[in-house]
C-alpha cells in the first residue's frame, strides 16, 4: 500500500512527517510521490493561526475529492489535535483524524482501515499522553537531500498570552543528548550538510533534563560531527541568550551567523500584556552582545502587530525600534485571535484594517532596511550552498544569512556542472530587495 503525506506549517510538522513514513516503511508501506498515486491520504495540519486553519482546511477538501478513487483520507497534526471533536462532526470525509503524538500508531490504525475492522475516527486527544522525554524517533530521509531540521525539544512552558502551543504540544520536554548527537551522526550518514536546530523554544535545551541551560555543550559536540559544515539556530528566546551561547556561536566556524530570535514586541506595556519575559532594554542589550561579539551576524526576528491594547504610541515604538535595530531579515504578523487563549478573550481587540495597516508600515520599513543591508554586501565573497538551477542555466542557493524556505537567496552562474548540496563561493556584484547576484569565485 502506497502512503502520501502533504506536509502544512512550520519545520516541527515535516519532522514529523518524515518520522511518520519512517514508521510506514518499516511496516510495510511505501511512500508515494502524489496523491493520485497512493492508496492512503495524509494531511499533516497546522492550527496555529487562522490563516494556517484555513489553509489546512482548504487543502483537506481538497484532497476528499479524490477518495472516489478509492483512496482513504486521515487529517492528522495540530489541527486535528486542537480540534478533533469538531473536526469529526464536520468532516465526515475523513477516515481518521490522529494528533502530534499518534504517528507510531499511524501503520496500524491505517491497516484497520483498510481491513474494515475501524469506523475510521480516532481521536488523538483522547488515546495518547504526551511523553515525559522527548524520543530518538527514526526519520525517512529523501535521498538527495542536503539540509534537514534536528528538533531537539518538543511542547512549551512559555504560556504567551497569545499562543495555543502548550495546549496542542505541552510542556516543554528536551531529547536527550546522546540521542541529538545520535541522530545528528545519522543525518550526517544520510549525506546532511546543514542541521537547523528547531524546538518552541531552543535556548531552554536541557532544563527539563539536567537542569540548567545546556545549548552551548549541545552545539560543541555536535560541531565534531564528520559531513556537517552548517549549523542555524531558530525559535531562540531572547532572555536565554547567554554570554556561553554567544561565545561558541562566534568560536565555532562550523555554526552559522544566524539566529531567529521571535522577541514580537519592543514597548514594554504589549510585552508584559502578551506575557513575555523580555523588555525592551534587555532586547536591544542582546542584540548588541550578538553584533559585538559577531559583527556579520544576521539576526532574523518576527513581530506581532495589532494585539489587543496596542497602542498607537506602543505601534511608534515597534516602528521605531525596527528602524533603530536595522534587522537582516524580518516577518511581522497581524494578530490572530485565537480562542482558549487569555489574548482571545481580551475586549480591546484591534480593529482588522488598523492591522493590516500597521503591518504594511512595518514591512515598508523592513524592504528599505533589507535593500541597504544587500547593497553592502556588493562586492564581498560568500559561502553558497547551492539548492536549484534555473531554466536560463544559472544557480539559485543560500548563503549562511539565510534559513530555507523563509529568508533570502543568491542567483549566481558557474562554468561548472554544480548539483544541490554543493558548497560554492560566489562573489556578488549586484543585489536587490531580498535578494543577491553574483557569480562563482574560481578557486585560488
Amino acid at each position: 500500500m502506497k502512503v502520501y503525506i502533504e506536509t502544512l506549517g512550520c519545520p516541527k510538522n515535516f519532522n514529523d512527517t518524515q518520522a511518520a513514513e519512517a514508521f510506514l516503511i518499516k511496516e510495510g508501506f511505501e511512500i508515494a510521490d502524489s496523491p493520485e498515486e497512493a492508496d492512503h491520504i495524509i494531511v499533516n495540519t497546522c492550527g496555529f493561526i487562522n490563516d494556517a486553519k484555513k489553509e489546512s482546511i482548504n487543502k483537506i477538501f481538497e484532497m476528499a475529492e479524490l477518495k472516489d478513487q478509492g483512496k482513504t483520507l486521515t487529517v492528522s497534526g495540530c489541527l486535528s489535535q486542537r480540534y478533533s471533536s469538531e473536526l469529526t462532526e464536520e468532516m465526515p470525509e475523513v477516515d481518521l483524524f490522529i494528533g502530534v503524538n499518534d504517528y507510531e500508531r499511524l501503520p496500524g490504525l491505517l491497516k484497520e482501515i483498510s481491513d474494515g475492522r475501524s469506523t475510521g475516527r480516532n481521536r488523538s486527544s483522547e488515546s495518547c499522553e504526551y511523553a515525559s522525554q522527548l524520543p530518538l524517533l527514526e526519520r525517512n530521509i529523501k535521498k538527495g537531500t542536503y539540509t534537514a531540521t534536528l528538533r531537539i525539544a518538543e511542547g512549551c512552558d512559555n504560556c504567551c498570552a497569545y499562543c495555543v502551543i502548550p495546549s496542542i504540544r505541552g510542556g516543554y520536554r528536551s531529547k536527550s543528548m546522546e540521542d541529538i548527537v545520535t541522530e545528528a551522526k545519522y543525518l550526517a550518514e544520510e549525506g546532511i550538510k546543514e542541521i537547523i536546530l528547531i524546538a518552541q523554544d531552543v535556548t531552554n535545551y536541557g532544563i527539563d533534563l539536567y537542569g540548567r541551560f545546556m545549548l552551548p555543550e549541545l552545539l560543541r559536540k555536535l560541531v565534531k560531527i564528520s559531513g556537517i559544515e552548517w549549523i542555524r539556530l531558530m525559535y531562540c528566546y531572547e532572555d536565554r541568550i547567554t554570554d556561553e551561547l554567544i561565545k561558541v556561536m562566534a568560536e565555532e566556524p562550523k555554526i552559522c551567523h544566524y539566529i531567529d530570535v521571535p522577541i514580537q514586541h519592543s514597548s514594554d506595556h504589549t510585552l508584559k500584556e502578551m506575557k513575555r519575559r523580555s523588555t525592551g532594554s534587555s532586547i536591544r542589550n542582546t542584540i548588541s552582545r550578538l553584533r559585538a561579539s559577531m559583527p556579520d551576524i544576521a539576526i532574523r526576528t518576527t513581530l506581532i502587530v495589532g494585539f489587543p491594547g496596542e497602542t498607537e504610541e506602543d505601534f511608534d515604538d515597534l516602528l521605531d525600534f525596527v528602524e533603530e535595530e536595522r534587522f537582516q531579515r524580518l516577518g511581522v504578523f497581524a494578530y490572530s485571535q485565537e480562542e482558549g487563549t487569555p489574548a482571545g478573550d481580551r475586549e480591546d481587540q484591534i480593529p482588522e484594517d488598523v492591522k493590516e495597516m500597521r503591518l504594511d508600515q512595518i514591512m515598508r520599513t523592513q524592504l528599505d532596511i533589507s535593500y541597504q543591508h544587500n547593497q553592502a554586501l556588493i562586492g564581498s565573497v560568500l559561502d553558497v550552498l547551492v539548492e536549484d538551477r534555473d531554466e536560463d542555466g544559472s544557480y539559485i542557493g543560500r548563503s549562511q544569512y539565510d534559513a530555507p524556505e523563509i529568508d533570502n537567496s543568491v542567483v549566481f552562474t558557474s562554468d561548472r556542472d554544480l548539483k544541490p548540496g554543493d558548497m560554492v563561493k560566489v562573489f556578488i556584484n549586484d543585489a536587490f530587495d531580498y535578494d543577491l547576484a553574483g557569480y562563482e569565485k574560481e578557486a585560488e
